[in-house]
């Protein structure tokens, strides 16, 4: 890979960084505000599943944000290591074209498609 696609790739993901760790903060202080509590939509029983439904929700919205945070830091200690583009699987190269997609991919194309199919 060229230095000027891994530049490129570089910014993007510390942009992506940014945003994720603003935007984790901002559930954090939301979370904090409302004491930690699920929502409190009223006493019915309609009322009561739409509470853990909002509730759970949140919690799988809080885990794919720091799911993707990590792959991103991932990525970003990967291109400081001067490992970055390597499948974890195979050891191969990863492709540019999905790189420039998914910049946190950690698989190629072949693995990640062998793995989804199990």
């Amino acid at each position: 890979m060229n230095q000027s696609t891994l530049a490129q790739i570089k910014a993007d993901l510390l942009r992506q960084q940014a945003e994720l760790s603003n935007e984790l903060t901002s559930v954090g202080q939301e979370a904090e505000a409302h004491h930690l509590q699920m929502p409190n939509y009223g006493d019915e029983s309609d009322e009561n599943a739409q509470e853990v439904e909002q509730y759970t929700t949140n919690l799988e919205t809080d885990k794919v944000l720091e799911k993707t945070k990590a792959d991103i830091d991932s990525a970003l200690k990967s291109i400081e290591d001067g490992t970055y583009g390597i499948c974890k699987y195979c050891g191969n190269e990863i492709e540019e074209k999905r790189l420039l997609i998914r910049p946190f991919s950690s698989s190629c194309v072949a693995c990640k498609t062998r793995l989804q199919q199990m």
